[in-house]
């Protein structure tokens, strides 16, 4: 079974920790440029696939930015039959925990919801896993949907690179792969569960940190 707290729900023994034993954390948007390339204007929704650690944080940070309809997590980049939590957790099956963005591409771009992702979402540039949670399937990868997602990835994370925007390189990989949604007791865990100690310890210093990142982005209430 992987290390992982992402693993621990609200009835385990981690479920049972003082939430004042949980040592400080905060979370800071990295302040990066805008993309010099993005998508053309599309009058349909379009569909984004990130993966970045955790998908209960993630899912939380994009549910609250504007132009985004629908949030759902699931597991990306490996095959139908084992894409559920429990053969994902062996790291075996090549998934990574990702989360399927539906936008509409009036209100926010497809470069936009990179520069979240890079910025706050995820730490682009840890190898092996994210924060608490190690293995594969926490990986930095995008899943890009079309050749034009795919080639506005490559140069935003080409345009990042080159302005030394992180002090260690980026890890962030372009993959292909289906997305296949999570269990449902993984849907909107993040606003179900608000006293869970992972989300409080994790992930609502990360939605803090975008709200005040991203002030012009973030949904109001």
């Amino acid at each position: 079974m992987r290390n992982s707290l992402c693993i621990a729900l609200a009835a385990t023994a981690f479920g049972a920790v003082a939430l004042s034993s949980l040592p400080a954390h905060a979370e800071r948007a990295v302040p990066l440029p805008k993309a010099t390339l993005d998508l053309p204007a599309a009058r349909r929704p379009q569909v984004a696939v990130l993966a970045g650690g955790c998908f209960w944080g993630m899912e939380a940070v994009f549910e609250r930015v504007k132009g985004v309809r629908g949030v759902t997590a699931g597991y990306a980049g490996g095959g139908a039959a084992d894409a559920n939590y429990a053969a994902v957790s062996t790291e075996r099956t090549r998934h990574a925990e990702a989360i399927r963005i539906t936008y509409d591409p009036a209100q926010v771009s497809y470069a936009t919801l990179l520069r979240v992702y890079f910025s706050i979402a995820h730490d682009p540039t840890q190898v092996g896993g994210q924060g608490p949670d190690r293995g594969p399937s926490y990986r930095s990868a995008i899943f890009a949907q079309s050749p034009e997602q795919a080639r506005v990835a490559r140069a935003y994370i080409a345009q990042l690179s080159q302005a030394h925007a992180f002090a260690r390189p980026i890890t962030t990989r372009i993959e292909q792969g289906r997305f296949f949604p999570a269990e449902a007791d993984h849907q909107n865990f993040y606003d179900r569960n608000p006293g869970h100690p992972y989300i409080m310890r994790w992930d609502k210093p990360k939605v803090a940190g975008f709200r005040a990142g991203f002030p012009d982005l973030a949904r109001t209430g």
